[in-house]
């Protein structure tokens, strides 16, 4: 595979660095072994509900696996350096994405928000898994359409829109158009 997912590298260094073997972040995070273990490979582009639950299991912050240097004071990103993609996605066994996301703190250390500039790609599949985790999600629409299912409500939101909601609802963000949207989005999980 052409693309690997660096992330995964770091969620196996943090692994190692806490000596946990796959079985015990498995049992642990409620994820199966062959998961983590794709994560950790690179094979497998995650959503974020498994990488928030294994970084949990390894007392570190979502961030932890984006991060490349450690900064105290503010970090600065220039249009530029917008480069640096993780890919994610919200289907089961994904090996290609529906999200590229681009860190706005990437070196930013102890922080508590995650905000991202994302590229939402049309579904390459109709069937899509909602996601849960703990914390609260702020998305701002810059360009396209994009559809937020939430529980059972539909919210379509155009450029210019925003919604605010607590991510332990389930939920799915997808293009509204079947055209590629960008957003801004911040993230939240408590430590």
């Amino acid at each position: 595979m052409e693309n690997k997912n660096s992330l995964g590298k770091k969620v196996q260094l943090f692994r190692e660095m806490r000596n946990l073997s796959l079985e015990e972040v498995s049992k642990r995070s409620g994820l199966c072994i062959d998961e983590i273990e794709k994560i950790e490979n690179g094979d497998l582009i995650p959503s974020l509900t498994p990488l928030i639950k294994i970084a949990r299991v390894l007392g570190t912050r979502l961030g932890s696996f984006l991060d490349d240097d450690e900064n105290l004071g503010p970090v600065v990103t220039r249009k530029e350096t917008h480069t640096s993609i993780t890919r994610f996605s919200n289907r089961d066994g994904a090996v290609s994405s529906d999200l590229d996301f681009f860190s706005l703190a990437q070196n930013k250390t102890s922080r508590h928000m995650e905000p991202f500039l994302i590229d939402i790609h049309p579904l390459s599949e109709k069937e899509y898994r909602m996601s849960s985790h703990e914390g609260e999600e702020c998305i701002y629409v810059l360009s396209g359409s994009i559809e937020v299912k939430y529980g059972s409500e539909t919210h379509v939101l155009n450029e210019g829109d925003s919604i605010y909601y607590d991510s332990i609802v389930e939920h799915h963000v997808h293009s509204a158009s079947g055209e590629a949207a960008r957003i801004l989005a911040v993230i939240y999980t408590p430590a």
